[in-house]
């Protein structure tokens, strides 16, 4: 069996080696070595786990198209749960070095202490983090990333953005979308209550604000990806970020948009925060948008006069749409961060 010598270089320009033999993937290899990286399926199927080969030969295993666009397979892009080196290879990671673990995955349990109807086929979620060793039960994560939650004793794990900040009281915050026959969402509609315990993993994932100056960022969000928007834009207001902002929420009918409330109180906190809600079928009274959030995006980036950094979060169809919106305007792919998820 040969071994290969694996160099990762961060966005932000830091490195980090470790050896991966002929039958490991490279997520696996770099776990080995205690470098937990960024991903959620194992399985190429959700993108979480994308990183550019700049050099060297591999193998891309069995993966999910939608996890990764022809395009980006064919410069290079990769999903580091799926790849199998075949020589020494050097690879870009699209994230900064604070969003890689040297060590374990943390493991807590939580209550649940709120579970509310958000919208139609939305739930809002609220856990309280149990004390660690400790004592203290601070909740510490990025804007941005995501927790796994798992049923005890069942064979049930799933992964959700968080929509708050990070706090000293153990608070996380999700919103999720019941999904027909899911799991999870099976559990959630007949037997999760207030009280209940669930096991938390993370927190994980690389997607999360980039410092690029005092450009304006625009975020894009469909359906429950307005979650990681939710934790960006408080952290922004938590820290009185001055960049101009704009929301881009949308679905496919009005009675479908959620948040509403708590997007106007963060207005009220971030006064330069733009919100603009899309619908794709509205009715004869909406006033709002008509088209989807890639419609939005596209228009106002026709009269950009600063072209921002644009924050992606939703499924594969919205996230490919708006990249090419964005390509098509201009704007320089560093400067489009999206995550994009599959329904489980």
């Amino acid at each position: 069996m040969n071994t290969h010598a694996i160099e990762l270089t961060t966005r932000d320009g830091q490195q980090l080696r470790f050896e991966c033999a002929d039958d490991q993937n490279l997520l696996e290899a770099a776990a080995s070595a205690r470098i937990v990286l960024p991903a959620q399926c194992g399985q190429g199927s959700c993108g979480t786990c994308y990183a550019d080969v700049t050099h060297g030969d591999f193998t891309l295993g069995k993966h999910n198209p939608s996890a990764l666009p022809v395009a980006d397979e064919a410069k290079g892009g990769t999903l580091l749960c799926c790849t199998f080196p075949h020589s020494d290879l050097r690879i870009a990671l699209p994230f900064d070095h604070d969003r890689i673990l040297i060590g374990e995955i943390k493991v807590r349990n939580a209550e649940i202490t709120a579970i509310d109807s958000v919208g139609e086929n939305t739930l809002r979620l609220e856990l309280c983090l149990a004390p660690n060793e400790d004592g203290g039960s601070v909740a510490e994560f990025e804007p941005g990333q995501f927790m796994e939650l798992e049923v005890p004793g069942q064979d049930i794990k799933r992964a959700y953005s968080l929509a708050n900040i990070g706090n000293w009281e153990g608070r996380l915050e999700f919103l999720i979308r019941l999904q027909p026959g899911g799991l999870f969402s099976t559990w959630l509609r007949e037997q999760a209550a207030v009280g209940q315990t669930l096991i938390v993993h993370g927190p994980k994932g690389a997607f999360g604000l980039s410092e690029s100056g005092l450009r304006p960022r625009w975020f894009v969000a469909g359906g429950t990806g307005l979650a990681p928007m939710l934790s960006m834009l408080r952290r922004m207001a938590e820290f009185q970020e001055p960049h101009p902002a704009r929301l881009y929420f949308g679905a496919n009918r009005a009675e479908e948009l959620f948040c509403q409330t708590e997007l106007k109180a963060l207005q009220a906190e971030l006064p330069q925060l733009q919100v603009i809600y899309c619908v794709w079928k509205p009715e004869d009274n909406w006033q709002g948008f008509s088209g989807t959030p890639v419609d939005a995006l596209a228009q106002d980036l026709a009269d950009a006069t600063v072209l921002p950094d644009i924050y992606l979060c939703g499924p594969p169809a919205l996230i490919d749409a708006a990249e090419a919106a964005a390509r098509a305007k201009g704007v320089p792919d560093k400067q489009v961060i999206s995550e994009r998820f599959l329904p489980a």
